[in-house]
């Protein structure tokens, strides 16, 4: 019976640290206006409080590195200053620790993503049509890039696709290819990745290409890895595209835009939820909402089930919290962040009331 009892009370007290493991999420800004660096506040139970920040120039896109010790930042700048940076997070206190910076070889870096074994980093530079690698050593710190890749071409719009603009850079699950999306030519290029050398090379499939005048922007693959879902921030579609062996082919073209609704069209960030039966799409413009699609596990199609309007303006980003309960969302233009709570049956999103200011958020990481 003792043993039984120290059994019991070791399993509740480990169910408990469990239960109070901190969850920190970490927000990305453009210091233009308000924003002053990159914040990090813990989260519980849809709750935010403030725990620290660091003050540093327009760090508008972050990535977290697989083990969550480290993290990465690209300063939205010119070429001519260091513009990506390497941090180390301390999870006990909460507090980030600068590195070091690197240069990313292009203007304005707008995208960061690290690869599985977290070697290396790879950052997107709208403005320069470019991107780069970059080595990662062992302490978390960054190398000079080791590989830029320089886009050439132009899109539809004279106006906003004059040149290349490489606006993310993923990933893929398998950690076998990385896909470049490019605003300015209405194309997502294919690079075949090796992770033990870093090189990225093009694919045998250099490219898919998507309509003219979409402009790509984000990338998110379902967790089963046979789809990826592409937004388009000029066309508001929602572009659903299976993925086998490196190939990304094109089944099925939807609106993120609600209907009816005639004004300037800004969509921007895209992602699927954990399960994988939902995905959600953020509209800025003036129609300043999320919309929500289920996804058919067979066929991976997008149905629309609506769209849920903001209370904030200009939703750049937004992020499923880990426990799949909640989604924030980053309002730029309203300087603040708004928590929805998360019907993981329905996917319909409910307001909670709770946000926080922030000026200009534009980009939401977690760690936990």
């Amino acid at each position: 019976m003792k043993h039984l009892i120290a059994a019991a009370i070791l399993m509740s007290t480990t169910l408990q640290g469990f239960s109070q493991a901190k969850q920190y999420l970490l927000i990305g800004t453009y210091t233009s206006g308000k924003g002053e660096g990159i914040y990090v506040y813990s989260f519980d139970k849809g709750k935010l409080e403030p725990v620290s920040k660091v003050v540093t120039n327009n760090p508008s896109y972050l990535a977290v590195s697989p083990d969550q010790r480290f993290v990465y930042a690209v300063h939205e700048e010119s070429k001519a200053n260091p513009n990506i940076s390497s941090y180390a997070f301390d999870n006990q206190t909460g507090s980030l620790r600068l590195l070091n910076q690197q240069n990313t070889n292009g203007d304005h870096p707008c995208y960061v993503a690290v690869d599985n074994t977290g070697k290396w980093v790879a950052a997107a530079n709208y403005s320069g049509g470019n991107f780069s690698v970059f080595p990662v050593n062992a302490d978390g710190s960054l190398q000079p890039a080791s590989q830029t890749i320089q886009h050439e071409g132009k899109g539809k719009d004279p106006k906003r696709q004059s040149k290349p603009y490489v606006h993310s850079t993923v990933f893929a699950p398998d950690n076998k290819h990385l896909f470049v999306q490019d605003l300015g030519q209405d194309k997502i290029f294919n690079y075949n990745f090796n992770e033990k050398t870093g090189e990225a090379s093009p694919a045998a499939d250099p490219y898919t290409a998507t309509a003219a005048g979409g402009g790509p922007r984000h990338l998110d693959f379902h967790p089963s890895m046979r789809y990826a879902y592409l937004m388009e921030e000029m066309s508001g579609n929602v572009i659903a595209l299976r993925y086998n062996n490196g190939i990304l082919d094109t089944f099925q073209t939807i609106s993120a835009i609600e209907k009816g609704y005639t004004a300037d069209i800004g969509s921007a960030d895209i992602h699927v939820s954990a399960d994988g039966k939902f995905l959600y799409a953020s509209n800025r413009g003036q129609s300043n909402d999320i919309a929500v699609f289920r996804i058919d596990q067979k066929s991976g199609k997008l149905t629309h089930l609506t769209n849920t309007k903001l209370k904030g303006q200009g939703p750049r980003n937004f992020t499923i919290d880990p426990t799949g309960k909640f989604l924030l969302v980053a309002n730029q233009r309203t300087d603040n962040i708004e928590v929805y709570l998360r019907n993981p049956k329905t996917g319909l999103l409910t307001p909670t009331g709770t946000e926080i200011s922030v000026g200009n958020p534009v980009c939401l990481k977690w760690i936990r």
